[in-house]
């Protein structure tokens, strides 16, 4: 199945990390792109997603407007890694060596492509509701990606 051609991006200036809260249920593109046809969008909203196994599977084509993050999918490629709940439902770091080991490499090569592009995860996008210039975690709508990308950035640079 070939996905509809869509409006194209003017500007890349946000790397999205998302976690798709599955669980350690092995889920992709194909199962993300069902989830998501029911809720209206014409595809899967992620440019990319990371199975538990580490491989990299392509969603939109990474110059079309994604749907993955309401008010920034105009300058904002969209990564899912597949987990980030625990049994209960409940926000988890539970992702394999290797999702990580592919996120790395592929986060590596979008910077070299946008390198004025910042990677943030989706809940760093929650509105700033005490004006200070930054979102703190009682500010978060989600917990989407489950971790904090900027402390793994920091303990694995690019």
């Amino acid at each position: 199945m070939t996905s509809p051609r869509l409006k194209d991006r003017t500007s890349t200036d946000l790397l999205v990390v998302h976690c798709s809260a599955t669980g350690s249920a092995d889920i992709g593109k194909r199962e993300i792109t069902q989830w998501h046809l029911k809720r209206g969008f014409v595809t899967i909203g992620y440019h990319y997603v990371i199975r538990r196994d580490g491989t990299l599977e392509t969603g939109r084509r990474e110059s079309e407007l994604g749907a993955h993050a309401v008010g920034h999918n105009h300058n904002s490629i969209g990564i899912c890694m597949v987990g980030g709940v625990d049994a209960k439902g409940k926000p988890a770091d539970n992702f394999q060596k290797a999702q990580w080991d592919t996120l790395r490499v592929l986060l590596s090569q979008l910077k070299a492509r946008y390198s004025s592009a910042r990677i943030v995860g989706h809940r760093d996008l929650s509105p700033d509701l005490n004006r200070d210039g930054k979102v703190t975690p009682n500010e978060f709508t989600k917990a989407c990606p489950s971790f904090d990308i900027s402390a793994w950035l920091k303990k694995n640079p690019l």
